[in-house]
């Protein structure tokens, strides 16, 4: 078990006066069998604001605020303190689907929402030639595993290659992306053979080595859960499951489902942004 204090700032400065806008903030975490929540607020400035609460259709709490008054800068603050206790472990071949009840009528139903590719998932033509012969003859788990040891072996972790926008696709071109590519070109290959996937945004304590009480740079982080018999998951940038480390705010069928902070406005002009996270180990 481990007990994390996160503090997530983002900041805009407008270049221009806003007259009015309409947002949503995504940054509290959820408690499920693997986290609980301890401690959750959301501040916004200007504190004019009218904010409230609410759960999306996937289950992310989101906190929803307008400012109808003219306003030069925006700030949202999460304050969390939040308890992880991740157990992976690798399955027994009795705990493991077979492909035929991956494509049976009741499973497609029930993953529904996490067997179409979407719009960023989509891996394209290339990918989909190759992916057949990454998982012949595996069961779905070993499948899963395979793709991971592929994408290891082809793409390389780089940031400031790609922007929010790109796709699975785009990024395979490249060979390159940020963890959200990598997360969503795994999902789109294992979506492409059958295996329901899901995109898991949330926070990434970067340095295990740090001591109790240190306060390290921490992440917005991106990573992927899939279905085989029981959810699991995979952090395509580290290599490695989800673990103490990781904390789960959201999940989507890719990035557009779970951005952290949204919206529209009128007026602005432009404006600076700057972003913050900052995590401190208490237990």
């Amino acid at each position: 078990m481990t007990r994390l204090s996160i503090v997530h700032r983002t900041a805009y400065k407008y270049n221009k006066r806003v007259t009015l806008s309409y947002n949503e903030a995504r940054m509290t975490p959820l408690t499920d069998s693997q986290q609980v929540v301890l401690e959750s607020v959301v501040k916004v400035s200007p504190s004019q604001a009218a904010v409230s609460t609410y759960r999306d259709y996937w289950g992310t709490r989101v906190t929803a605020f307008d400012m109808q008054m003219p306003h030069e800068n925006l700030e949202v603050v999460s304050n969390i303190t939040v308890e992880v206790h991740r157990a992976e472990k690798i399955p027994a071949e009795a705990d493991i689907v077979g492909w035929d009840e991956l494509a049976s009528p009741e499973t497609l139903d029930a993953f529904s929402d996490w067997l179409p590719q979407s719009r960023l998932s989509g891996p394209g033509d290339e990918v989909l030639g190759i992916i057949p012969g990454v998982v012949a003859g595996k069961n779905p788990h070993e499948a899963a595993m395979a793709v991971f040891a592929w994408m290891r072996g082809e793409m390389t972790y780089m940031s400031g290659s790609t922007a929010v926008t790109t796709n699975a696709e785009e990024a395979w071109g490249q060979r390159k992306g940020v963890c959200q590519d990598l997360a969503h070109l795994a999902i789109g290959a294992l979506r492409s053979c059958g295996i329901p996937a899901r995109y898991v945004s949330g926070y990434l304590h970067p340095r295990s080595s740090a001591g109790i009480g240190e306060t390290v740079a921490g992440q917005s982080h991106a990573w992927l859960e899939w279905w085989d018999g029981d959810w699991r998951s995979w952090d395509p940038t580290n290599h490695k499951p989800a673990g103490d480390f990781h904390v789960t705010v959201a999940r989507g069928r890719d990035y557009r489902d779970v951005p952290p902070l949204k919206g529209i406005l009128s007026g602005g002009g432009g404006s600076a942004l700057k972003v913050s996270v900052e995590i401190t180990q208490l237990a």
